[in-house]
């Protein structure tokens, strides 16, 4: 374990800790480990033991952590009673954020800056801000477990390339279940603008690779042309997007009220006299709650079975093979509705929102922990030159965490 610099100060205040947190270059491509093992020592200071998972084995090297912390209810600790840290509440935010390259910013992206009632910084939303307002909350968490009022555990999780597929999260709850930590709800601190959100879509991406024959392009006769071979997979997935849009399966509390499907990327070919024998694609699947994969992939993979039969009649060694890239869960609203109530006294609104951007919830509610969505910042500002939170979206987090606090008391 780390152990924290005795001369080390840390932050007292929700501001100080998101410039803290926006010092930290954590874009996905980066470890994280700086940022992770700053708090870990952090939370030794106030006499906690952080449980960190990192994404490498013993053989393969370790750049990235997940940590999990619990501040034990009142009457026991973390090594002696694990009574003391079942139940509560989780505060789950994740620590990884997206480049800055090719984005127009008005100042450095990882030096937090404020302008006026805003600041700015990469991650200032998504999602930094929560997380220090996560971390100022600890410290008062600590106090009433030692002064004996703290009845049900606070937990605080932070994880590692949520961007990039939610991969980080799925290895701590892992560890969570074989550790025998049972949380009862979670709060995951997306900018939801310190709405109550209860469900949002779940998201898998599929790479098809479409092998061809290659020929010059005056004998396309003899060639099996992979971009063509393409085209018409991607017209079929085109159609199947237009017969989820006029599909009954709806929720109109999404925005987006049915499921989706949408082609990202494409490459192929390498000159315009050769006929292409290789074209790759993307294209993501989000899906309503009620919906999975099963509502689609069949209709594809019949689809490119026929068009393998077709190449093949020209090559047999020719064909489109399909991957799932991520597959990211949706989060649903079954099991919330205590906590749903919980919340809605928290935030004084009984409104219940769903959205279509994906998180970290649903790997919790399929982990059997109830989840619902509120953070500073709003998600139209994520990921965009010149990121931005509101400095009275900070204090209202501040505020809804502290009365959170108190609803874990005696």
């Amino acid at each position: 374990m780390t152990l924290p610099n005795q001369t080390t100060t840390y932050p007292n205040n929700s501001i100080e800790w998101i410039k803290r947190l926006i010092a930290f270059d954590t874009v996905s491509r980066h470890s994280n480990l700086a940022l992770i093992e700053d708090v870990q020592a952090y939370c030794v200071s106030l006499g906690l033991d952080p449980m960190l998972t990192f994404n490498g084995h013993q053989d393969k090297a370790q750049s990235k952590a997940n940590l999990f912390v619990s501040v034990p209810a009142s009457g026991g600790d973390v090594d002696s009673n694990m009574a003391s840290i079942n139940g509560g509440i989780v505060l789950s935010g994740h620590t990884d954020v997206v480049p800055v390259e090719g984005q127009d910013w008005t100042s450095d992206p990882f030096e937090a800056d404020i302008r006026g009632d805003k600041l700015y910084g990469r991650g200032a939303c998504d999602m930094k801000g929560f997380i220090a307002c996560a971390l100022n909350l600890l410290p008062k968490a600590v106090k009433l477990s030692q002064m004996g009022k703290l009845m049900k555990p606070l937990h605080l999780a932070l994880s590692f390339d949520e961007e990039v597929g939610c991969l980080g999260a799925p290895l701590m709850l892992e560890d969570l279940s074989e550790r025998g930590i049972r949380p009862d709800y979670c709060i995951v601190g997306e900018p939801s603008s310190m709405k109550m959100v209860i469900a949002h879509k779940g998201i898998s991406v599929f790479r098809c690779s479409v092998h061809g024959k290659s020929t010059h392009s005056s004998l396309t006769h003899q060639g099996v042309n992979a971009i063509s071979y393409a085209a018409r997979l991607i017209g079929f997935i085109d159609k199947l997007a237009c017969q989820l849009a006029q599909s009954e399966q709806v929720d109109d509390q999404f925005d987006v009220p049915y499921s989706t499907l949408s082609i990202g990327t494409i490459a192929g070919g390498t000159a315009t006299n050769i006929v292409p024998n290789l074209c790759e694609f993307t294209f993501d699947y989000r899906n309503l709650p009620s919906m999975g994969t099963e509502d689609i992939l069949p209709a594809i993979k019949q689809k490119i079975s026929e068009l393998n039969k077709q190449m093949q009649q020209v090559d047999s060694e020719t064909g489109i093979e399909i991957e799932q890239l991520e597959n990211v869960p949706a989060m649903t609203d079954s099991e919330s509705a205590e906590l749903q109530q919980l919340i809605a006294g928290l935030v004084q609104s009984s409104a219940r929102h769903k959205v279509a951007y994906a998180t970290e919830g649903g790997q919790f509610t399929n982990a059997g922990i109830a989840t619902v969505i509120c953070g500073p910042g709003s998600i139209e500002q994520a990921h965009k030159a010149d990121e931005y939170v509101e400095v009275a979206q900070l204090a209202q987090c501040d505020d809804f965490l502290q009365k959170l606090l108190q609803s874990l008391q005696a």
